[in-house]
C-alpha cells in the first residue's frame, strides 16, 4: 500500500473530501515511523494515513478518545480537525491533524525532559479507566516470552550486531521468575518512543501517535528511560513517577524485549528503529552490571 500513498493521491483525497483545503500546498513528510505516512498540509495542518489494516483501526482509536484525554493531560496532542473516508483507491480511513511544531529528541535526554514525561505519564494514569480499550502492549509480562526468545537467537546469528545474547536472556528469565501478577490497570500511551515525542530544546511540547492506547500495566509507559533518557534523567524520571522495584524490572524488561525484537527485523531497512533498539540494549546492560 506505501508505494502508492503520494502526494498525488492525498490532493485526490483532499479535494473530494475537505475542498476548503484543496489548493494547500501537500509534501511528503520524512518519518521514521513504520504504520502512517505522513504529509504536510500547508502551514498548519498534517494528514496521517495507515500503511496497513491495522493502522487503520488505530485511527478510530484516536477520533475516539483523543478529544477526551486531551483536557487531561498537561502537554499538546494531535488534534483531528478532518475525519478522512476511503476514497480515490485508498481503502482506510485517514485523519487531517493541526499541525504540532517541534523535534524528536535526540537520546541521553536531560532531566527537565524527564520532568515533563513523568508528568505526562502521570496525568495519563490519572484518568478514569471506565471504558478504556485494552492498551496494545499492556497485557502480561509473559505473552511476550516466545516473541523475546526467539528475538535474542535471531540476534545470535548475526555477530556483527555484537549483542551479549547471553546477558539479555538471563535478565529477560530473571525478570519474568519474579514478575508479580501486574494486575494494577491505568491509562497509558504505551508507545513512548522518541518519534513519538516532539521537543523544545529541552523541554517536552507535544506526544503524538496514541495508536497503541489503552489501559494496561504501568510498567509499559517507562519505556523512555531506557529508550531516550540520560543515566541522571532516568533517576529523575523515576523518583517522579515513585516506581517500586517490581514494576522498573517489567518497565526495563519490556523495554528490552521491544528493542531485541526490532533489531534483527529493522537492521537493514529502518536505521532510526534499528538505531534506538540497539541504544536501548546497550543501556539496559549498562545498568544491570
Amino acid at each position: 500500500m506505501g508505494d502508492v500513498i503520494d502526494e498525488n493521491l492525498v490532493r485526490k483525497l483532499i479535494a473530494a473530501q475537505f475542498p476548503r483545503w484543496d489548493g494547500a500546498p501537500v509534501e511528503r513528510w520524512p518519518s521514521g515511523g513504520t504504520v502512517n505516512a505522513m504529509f504536510r498540509l500547508g502551514d498548519d495542518l498534517v494528514v496521517r494515513l495507515p500503511l496497513t489494516e491495522s493502522g487503520a483501526e488505530d485511527v478510530v482509536l484516536e477520533r475516539t478518545w483523543l478529544p477526551r484525554i486531551a483536557p487531561r493531560l498537561p502537554t499538546r496532542i494531535p488534534e483531528s480537525l478532518g475525519a478522512g473516508q476511503p476514497g480515490e483507491g485508498y481503502p482506510w480511513p485517514w485523519s487531517v491533524y493541526r499541525w504540532l511544531p517541534g523535534e524528536n529528541p535526540r537520546p541521553d535526554g536531560p532531566s527537565p525532559l524527564a520532568e515533563d514525561l513523568a508528568e505526562f505519564v502521570l496525568a495519563m494514569r490519572s484518568i478514569p479507566l471506565a471504558g478504556a480499550p485494552r492498551a496494545y502492549r499492556g497485557g502480561p509480562l509473559a505473552a511476550l516470552d516466545t516473541a523475546t526468545r526467539s528475538a535474542i537467537e535471531s540476534l545470535r546469528a548475526i555477530p556483527e550486531e555484537n549483542v551479549d545474547c547471553d546477558a539479555v536472556l538471563r535478565l529477560w528469565e530473571n525478570t519474568l521468575r519474579a514478575a508479580d501478577s501486574d494486575d494494577a490497570r491505568v491509562w497509558l500511551h504505551a508507545d513512548l518512543m522518541p518519534g513519538n515525542l516532539l521537543v523544545d530544546g529541552e523541554r517536552l511540547s507535544a506526544v503524538i501517535d496514541f495508536g497503541c492506547m489503552g489501559a494496561g500495566d504501568p510498567a509499559c509507559d517507562l519505556f523512555p528511560a531506557w529508550n531516550l533518557l540520560s543515566d541522571e534523567a532516568r533517576e529523575v524520571f523515576r523518583e517522579a513517577l515513585q516506581v517500586d522495584e517490581a514494576t522498573w524490572s517489567r518497565g526495563r524488561a519490556r523495554t528490552l524485549s521491544q528493542a531485541l525484537i526490532a533489531l534483527p527485523y529493522y537492521r537493514n531497512t529502518n536505521p532510526a528503529m534499528a538505531g534506538n533498539a540497539r541504544h536501548v540494549i546497550r543501556t539496559v546492560l549498562r545498568e544491570i552490571t
